[in-house]
């Protein structure tokens, strides 16, 4: 055992995660029997309770029948509330402003219905120029079906020549008078940078604009005020650190005092008040909530494995997560500083990134190319974006010191100087 392996070991019994709380797959490769996992920010791993606790809204279904929607252990009627809390703590903001349902890119086409209100002087719409491509499409079509030219209508935002990451000061001077929206990502998906979101939104409502935030690489990597920044919407994904399984639900928040007021909205069965809900009124009464941007009435048994795993969060807390993501991305780091195959484009400071590290590849190689190799040679799982950025996320909930040597360790084995 060399005395990196050994080091990192130590590191571990000094400073464990929650691993035992997670399913880590096999390796299929390599010379541990369990993958060294770096993929949370694409797909986070199972909870161990969710399959558990899944089984167990089905078999009320199985016993029930519609009973169930009163009669369950959880009952289904007023299911989402029992999310509605503890996805309020983890991104700071107050329960009547938070809701957790459809998917991250509808809920975030159903906040700007209500967000984006373009006029001939003021329509253009931020964003970064490496979001995320669905973030993409969905501020271009929002444009033109206000009846503006996507080319025109939206602002890409880039790094200076020679740098990877943005700079907030240049963001903010491109806040001008005829900005409407500002949507970018929390943490950018590609490089891993977090967004000053306090100063920026600041900057976007001084220059007149509604400032809103996907947060699909932000919420349960990094402490988030969203009630105190200010921000005036925002939508993140449950799939990635939130661990709650492919194409999860997502979240929503709108600040509250946009709540209760004369926004423009699409509604639904599920937009109206609870106590009037089965009166069948035609016409909607809306809370004074962020409940009011439901339109259908949830599908519970994808909302189980992200109560589920709320539960974790709730239990443990993000300012403990964010501790120990300081520390294992500080380690990951420092080993890849002995790795030639390529360069670290993530800020370098801990406190403009969240747990993600990013290489640019050097050379020939395709990143894609790499992520296999070491999947397959050394039971590294690893996010490859082509063609030349291998994506590392050392999550705080699972990951270990020891998964981060193996991954340098490989990193230098499959690539040599």
């Amino acid at each position: 055992m060399s005395a990196l392996e050994k080091e990192a070991l130590e590191l571990d019994l000094a400073d464990p995660g929650h691993r035992q709380l997670f399913d880590v797959p096999p390796a299929q490769g390599g010379d541990y029997p369990e993958v060294a996992y770096f993929a949370g920010n694409s797909l986070g791993l199972r909870p161990k309770a969710t399959r558990t606790e899944l089984l167990e809204d089905l078999d009320a279904w199985a016993a029930l029948g519609v009973e169930g929607h009163l009669d369950a252990v959880r009952p289904w009627l007023p299911y989402h509330e029992l999310l509605t809390g503890p996805a309020a703590r983890l991104v700071g903001a107050l329960p009547s402003e938070t809701v957790v349902m459809n998917s991250l890119t509808v809920n975030l086409h159903l906040l700007m219905v209500s967000f984006y209100r373009p006029t001939r002087s003021r329509h253009r719409i931020v964003v970064e120029d490496s979001a995320f491509p669905s973030d993409s499409y969905a501020v271009r079509s929002q444009a033109r079906f206000h009846g503006y030219d996507g080319d025109d209508a939206i602002i890409r935002l880039r790094p200076r020549p020679g740098e990877e990451s943005l700079r907030t000061t240049d963001v903010v001077e491109q806040l001008g008078s005829d900005v409407a929206l500002v949507l970018l990502g929390g943490v950018n998906y590609l490089t891993g940078e977090l967004m000053d979101i306090p100063m920026i939104t600041k900057a976007g409502h001084a220059a007149g604009a509604v400032v809103g935030w996907d947060l699909a690489h932000a919420a349960g990597n990094v402490p988030l005020s969203l009630h105190d920044w200010g921000v005036d919407f925002a939508a993140w994904c449950s799939y990635k650190y939130l661990n709650a399984g492919p194409g999860a639900l997502a979240g929503a928040f709108v600040h509250e005092r946009h709540l209760g007021g004369d926004l423009p909205r699409f509604e639904g069965w599920w937009s109206t008040e609870a106590s009037t809900r089965f009166e069948m009124a035609p016409e909607s009464r809306p809370p004074a909530s962020a409940d009011a941007w439901q339109v259908s009435n949830p599908p519970i048994f994808s909302m189980s494995p992200v109560r589920t795993s709320l539960e974790i969060f709730d239990r443990i807390g993000m300012e403990a997560l964010r501790a120990r993501s300081l520390r294992l991305t500080a380690y990951l780091e420092k080993l890849l500083a002995g790795v030639t195959v390529g360069r670290v484009i993530t800020p370098s400071d801990p406190e403009r990134r969240g747990a993600q590290l990013s290489l640019r590849i050097g050379g020939s190689l395709r990143a894609g190319e790499l992520a296999k190799r070491l999947r397959f040679e050394y039971g590294v799982i690893a996010d490859a974006r082509e063609p030349d950025v291998l994506r590392l996320a050392p999550v705080p909930l699972y990951s270990t010191y020891h998964d981060c040597w193996r991954a340098a360790s490989a990193l230098t084995e499959a690539v040599p100087a």
